[in-house]
């Protein structure tokens, strides 16, 4: 069974940084892309953060929410099934669960997972 877990979030003061992890637990297969979403209280899913992967010439193509970008850099080692989002200059509006997706292609079809998330807080 393939999980992703997620690690890194917590409390952080205005203008701090994180570093959240996530893992692909088990055998999981041409992983095309990983990336983060977030959702805060009362608000939609919002896509924070994509990178591409799988050999493909776009390989390492990475896209961000306008929101983050300049403050956060999403990174993966495929050595490890590992995605990172380093997040700088946090702001309160931050504050939001952050859960890790990976896709995974085959057979033509492309096969959407996530995490349970990990609680990202923002505030003085």
């Amino acid at each position: 069974q393939v999980q992703l877990v997620e690690s890194g979030g917590g409390l952080v003061q205005p203008g701090g940084s994180l570093r959240l992890s996530c893992e692909v637990k088990g055998s999981m297969f041409n992983i095309v892309a990983m990336g983060w979403y977030r959702q805060a209280p009362g608000k939609e899913f919002e896509l924070v953060a994509r990178i591409t992967s799988g050999g493909s010439a776009n390989d390492g193509t990475t896209n961000y929410a306008d929101s983050v970008k300049g403050r956060f850099t999403i990174s993966r080692d495929s050595g490890k099934d590992t995605a990172y989002l380093q997040m700088n200059s946090l702001k309160p509006e931050d504050t939001a669960r952050y859960y890790c997706t990976a896709d995974q292609r085959y057979s033509g079809e492309t096969y959407p997972y996530w995490g349970e998330g990990t609680q990202v807080t923002v505030s003085s």
